[in-house]
């Protein structure tokens, strides 16, 4: 599953696709399809970004959504 800030759902949704409002929309979705294909528990790999901003509302909205990381 995956999910962007590209995509034509979101993107009409938002006024810019870099903000900590469109990671969490990101994060909100993501957690949508992961739970739609099966998937309950994932590995969050933050590629060497500081858990602070955006990364931390992508993590945080996907949590909400129900993901376990």
């Amino acid at each position: 599953a995956s999910a962007s800030s590209l995509e034509k759902e979101l993107r009409a949704r938002m006024k810019s696709g870099s903000t900590t409002k469109a990671a969490e929309a990101v994060g909100q979705r993501i957690a949508e399809k992961a739970k739609a294909a099966g998937i309950e528990s994932v590995a969050f790999d933050r590629a060497g970004y500081r858990y602070h901003g955006r990364v931390k509302a992508l993590a945080e909205a996907a949590r909400a959504g129900g993901l376990k990381f």
